[in-house]
């Protein structure tokens, strides 16, 4: 029996004010100059992140390529590794420095929002299918990429200045970073190959989800050292656990009573959708609070929300607008804040390459490996591989993290960026040339 849907205003609903509150919130906030003038800048900004998103979003999904892929790759090349190169005048009118706090805010709230909605897709039915096949792939998938970039971390931490850090938190992070995968992209990029359903694209998200699980814990592990107030792990363990029991006594009840009132009639639902966004902001000030980061906590929120109820069938759908609308402001910001030598000669030329291989290297050949012992073929266990190396948004928002704490400095961050771009952008078109003349993946193009 078909779920009924929501109505269709309860996204306009919760879209229209909200964001209309975040953009005249960060225009407000976003600097010295006269309020009409600050929200002037901020739109025209916005309205050009948004359209070369949109448009290269479009291109790329033109050539069977997630469509985040092509507004990553818009939000780069409107930064210094492009437009700030060949036409300097043209990127100050269109993004000055004085918009980019309030850019900053709005991609703040977007990646907050978004982490929320990866909770709330997030099919806990993936962990519970854990085989003895997705338990040993996933760990290898996250061990031998963690400890290249453990190693790589170390050869290359004084020569790109990263010590504002101790030596072994930058490796701890490094580490992590190497480690992710985007989940909510390989989804897409499973659909993409046509492998719904199949074996393969069940295992790759199943060891996805393991993976990232563990990833996103050992990134709270080190986030939680590395802040600037961090008052020792013994002391970041105990808040958060005191955060864990509040969340499973507190929250989770909460979303079950919200999701029962969004069943009930028009009046009833109204509240539901405040009441959800209010838990969101509550759980990420908490977890920044205890010493995590925001991102954990609009995460956490969105898990609690349950997985069989209609309101989370509708709000991926409800808040889908935000987050098209939003998101654009945190590619820009991730290329606003990129070297402008990322491609060019030097040590950072140098270094890209170096770090693309070694983390296709870490993914591929640790999930390969693996696979290819529990019994897949080698042309499968490389297609897993593959898979596996999809890292996309979910690594911006580390790297992101990473830059913010001052662990990653700017010019390895600018590499890292390129990496996710180049790892990302690879998999598709290996996955279907792996299993090129096989039913169950015929090849997109």
């Amino acid at each position: 029996m078909d779920v009924p849907k929501a109505p269709r205003g309860a996204g306009a609903l919760f879209t229209a004010p909200v964001v209309l509150a975040l953009v005249l919130l960060a225009a407000h906030l976003g600097g010295p100059a006269p309020f009409g003038a600050s929200l002037l800048r901020l739109l025209v900004a916005l309205a050009v992140v948004i359209g070369a998103s949109r448009a290269l979003g479009l291109a790329f999904a033109a050539l069977h390529q997630p469509r985040v892929v092509g507004e990553m790759a818009a939000g780069i090349l409107l930064g210094p590794v492009l437009l700030g190169r060949v036409a300097p005048g043209l990127s100050a009118q269109l993004l000055p420095a004085a918009v980019r706090p309030s850019l900053a805010l709005v991609a703040q709230v977007s990646v907050l929002v978004y982490m929320f909605l990866v909770g709330v897709d997030f099919d806990a039915a993936h962990l519970r299918a854990r085989t003895r096949a997705s338990v040993v792939i996933s760990n290898a998938s996250i061990a031998l990429p963690f400890a290249l970039g453990f190693v790589l971390a170390l050869l290359v931490r004084t020569t790109m200045g990263a010590t504002a850090s101790p030596p072994w938190v930058f490796a701890l992070f490094m580490g992590v970073a190497m480690s992710v995968t985007a989940f909510p992209v390989l989804a897409r990029v499973v659909e993409e190959c046509r492998l719904n359903g199949t074996a393969l694209g069940t295992l790759a998200m199943t060891c996805a989800a393991i993976g990232d699980a563990t990833a996103w814990c050992l990134l709270a592990a080190v986030v939680s050292t590395a802040r600037p107030d961090a008052q020792g792990i013994a002391a970041v363990l105990a808040r958060l656990a005191l955060y864990l029991v509040v969340a499973i006594a507190g929250m989770r009840p909460l979303a079950r009573a919200l999701a029962a009132a969004w069943e009930r009639p028009h009046r009833a639902s109204v509240l539901a959708l405040p009441a959800t966004l209010a838990m969101l902001a509550a759980s990420a000030w908490a977890t920044d609070a205890v010493g995590i980061h925001p991102i954990f906590g609009a995460f956490a929120a969105g898990l609690v929300v349950p997985a069989d109820s209609r309101l989370a069938r509708d709000l991926p759908g409800g808040m889908h607008a935000a987050v098209v609308l939003l998101m654009p402001a945190f590619f820009a910001l991730a290329g606003l804040r990129m070297r402008a030598d990322a491609l060019g000669g030097g040590a950072l030329g140098a270094l890209l390459p170096v770090v693309i291989a070694v983390a296709t290297v870490g993914k591929v050949g640790g999930s390969a490996a693996a696979a290819r012992l529990t019994g897949l073929g080698w042309r499968d266990a490389l297609a897993l591989g593959a898979l596996m190396n999809t890292r996309g948004l979910m690594e911006l928002v580390v790297l992101q993290v990473g830059l913010d704490l001052g662990i990653l400095p700017v010019g390895l961050y600018s590499v890292m960026v390129l990496m996710a771009l180049a790892t990302t952008l690879m998999t598709t078109p290996v996955v279907q040339w792996l299993l090129r003349g096989r039913g169950e993946a015929a090849a997109a193009g």
